[in-house]
C-alpha cells in the first residue's frame, strides 16, 4: 500500500479548498448519513489497511475518496456494548451497558435505556427518515427494538448473531427459543413483521439498504447498515467462495468470501448514491464493531490481541469516512478518534442538540483542517466490571488488569510488545489515576448476560 499524505501536510490546502459543515446554513437541507458497520472484521482485512488476499475495492473507495483514520477506535471490544456506545455517542458504561445482554424479550432493562437517545431519535427532529438494516443487538424487549428507538424502518434481526442461509432460519421468533444460541435461527423482521428470505443473508441486507437509498434519495435520510458478517458461523455461497480458491485454509477462505460479499453490498449502496448524484450531500462512515475474533480466521496484524481483549487488536479497527466536496480525499488522519465521534459528527450537521452530553467529538473541523490539535485529550475503556481498565493519552496506552499493569508507547511499539510500566512509573501512576477517575463515573451492569436465557430445565 502506497503512503498517503497526512492531514498535517494538507491542512492549509484543506482550509482553502474544502468547506466545513459548520459554514453551511442549517436552513439548507442537511446531508444524508450512511453508517456501515461490519462485525468482527480484522484490522488488516481491508485493502486500505494493507490486506493482500481479500480485495475490498468498495470499502477502499471510502478511504481513497475520503479520510482513513489510522488511529480509529471503538468503545468496547465486543459487539453489544460497542454498538450501544456509537448509537448514543456516549461511553456505554454511563448507562450500564457493559457486556452483551440477555436476549430475553421480557427483560425491559436489557438494552439501551429509554432515556438515552439513539442517533435515529436525535436526528428525527431535523426531518430525517431513518432505517436500520441487519444486526440490532441493542435490546429484544418490545420497547427496545429499532422501530421504538427512532428508526422509521427496520429489516434484520434483533440478536447478536445469525445463520446466513435462509433454510436454516426455522424459528418464527423468540417465543420458540428453548436453548441458548437458537436465536441464530430466528426469521428476519421487516419493521414489526416476521418475513421469509430466499437469498444469502448478506445479500439480503445489501439489497434492503440499496433499496432504501433508492426510495429515500429525495429527502434527508439516515441509513444504519449493520452487517453481521464476518461474524461466525462461517458460511458463504459458492459465488463468493469461488473467488478465493487460491486461499488454502478453509476457514480463511470462507472468511474472505464473507468479507467479499459485504464489499459487493457496500458497492451497491455506493452505486445508488452515485446514480442519484448525491455524493456531495452524503456522508458515508465505515468501521468494524470491534477487532477480529480468534474464531473467524481474521487478521489484526500488526496489532496485538483480538476481539474481547484490551489490546489494540480488540479496540483499534478499520475506519474511514467520505463526504465528497467537504472531506479531503485520499488523506490519512492520524490523531486518535473513536466510534462515539460518529454520533457527534452527524448530529452537528443538523443543528439538533443532543439530550445528554456526548463523549464523542464532531470530527468535521478536524478533518477539513479548520481545527488543529487532537479531538480527544484521552480515550478510555473498561472490561469485566472494571476489573480491567485502559486509557490512551497521546502515544501512551495504559492497561490495568487484575494481575499486571502495562504501559506501551504506540508510536514506537504498535504491537504492544514492550511493557514500560516499571521504567515509567510516574506516567503509569498518572494514567492509572485518570482511568480510575473515569471508571468511577460509569454505572454497574444493568442486565444479565447473554447466556442467562433461556434457563436450563
Amino acid at each position: 500500500m502506497t503512503a498517503k499524505p497526512t492531514l498535517a501536510h494538507l491542512a492549509l490546502l484543506a482550509a482553502v479548498l474544502f468547506v466545513s459543515a459548520s459554514s453551511v446554513s442549517h436552513a439548507e437541507r442537511p446531508p444524508n448519513l450512511i453508517l456501515i458497520v461490519t462485525d468482527d472484521q480484522g484490522y488488516e482485512d481491508v485493502g486500505f489497511n494493507g490486506c493482500q488476499d481479500i480485495p475490498t475495492p468498495h470499502l477502499d473507495s471510502i478511504a481513497e475518496e475520503g479520510v482513513r483514520f489510522t488511529n480509529g477506535y471503538v468503545s468496547f471490544s465486543v459487539c453489544g456494548p460497542s454498538r450501544a456506545g456509537f448509537i448514543t455517542g456516549r461511553y456505554q458504561g454511563r448507562f450500564g451497558f457493559n457486556m452483551n445482554p440477555t436476549l430475553d424479550p421480557s427483560n425491559e432493562l436489557a438494552g439501551v435505556p429509554l432515556d438515552e437517545a439513539t442517533l435515529a431519535e436525535t436526528l428525527r427532529p431535523a426531518g430525517y427518515t431513518s432505517m436500520a438494516v441487519g444486526k440490532w443487538h441493542l435490546g429484544t424487549h418490545p420497547s427496545l427494538r429499532p422501530r421504538q428507538r427512532g428508526f422509521d424502518e427496520f429489516f434484520g434481526f434483533l440478536s447478536g448473531g445469525h445463520q446466513y442461509f435462509p433454510e436454516q432460519l426455522t424459528l418464527q421468533d423468540f417465543s420458540e427459543i428453548t436453548k441458548v444460541g437458537q436465536w441464530y435461527r430466528t426469521k428476519l423482521r421487516r419493521n414489526d413483521e416476521i418475513v421469509e428470505i430466499d437469498d444469502y443473508l448478506t445479500d439480503e441486507l445489501s439489497d434492503a439498504a440499496a433499496d432504501f437509498v433508492d426510495r429515500r434519495h429525495d429527502e434527508p435520510f439516515f441509513l444504519y447498515l449493520a452487517y453481521n458478517a464476518p461474524h461466525t458461523p462461517m458460511q458463504a455461497t459458492k459465488k463468493y467462495l469461488d473467488r478465493f480458491k487460491h486461499i488454502e485454509g478453509k476457514k480463511r477462505r470462507t472468511y474472505a468470501a464473507m468479507v467479499s460479499a459485504v464489499d459487493d453490498g457496500v458497492g451497491r449502496v455506493l452505486e445508488k448514491v452515485a446514480e442519484y448524484g448525491i455524493e456531495e450531500r452524503t456522508l458515508v462512515v465505515f468501521f468494524s464493531d470491534n477487532g477480529g475474533a480468534t474464531s473467524n480466521a481474521s487478521s489484526n496484524k500488526p496489532l496485538r490481541g483480538s476481539k474481547g481483549t484490551p489490546f489494540e487488536g480488540g479496540v483499534r479497527v478499520p475506519f474511514a469516512a467520505r463526504w465528497t466536496g467537504t472531506f479531503p480525499a485520499g488523506v490519512d488522519y492520524d490523531q486518535p478518534v473513536i466510534s462515539l465521534d460518529v454520533f457527534a459528527t452527524m448530529v452537528a450537521l443538523t443543528g439538533v442538540t443532543p439530550n445528554k452530553p456526548l463523549d464523542g467529538v464532531d470530527l468535521t473541523p478536524y478533518v477539513t483542517g479548520e481545527a488543529q490539535g487532537a479531538p480527544h485529550d484521552q480515550l478510555f475503556w473498561q472490561w469485566g466490571g472494571q476489573t480491567t481498565l485502559a486509557t490512551r493519552r497521546g502515544a501512551d496506552k495504559l492497561i490495568v488488569g487484575k494481575k499486571r499493569t502495562m504501559l506501551f508507547d504506540l508510536d514506537a511499539d504498535l504491537s504492544e510488545a514492550d511493557n514500560l510500566a516499571d521504567r515509567r512509573k510516574e506516567r503509569t501512576e498518572e494514567l492509572s489515576a485518570d482511568a480510575t477517575a473515569w471508571a468511577d463515573q460509569m454505572k454497574p451492569t444493568r442486565f444479565p448476560g447473554r447466556l442467562s436465557w433461556p434457563k436450563k430445565d
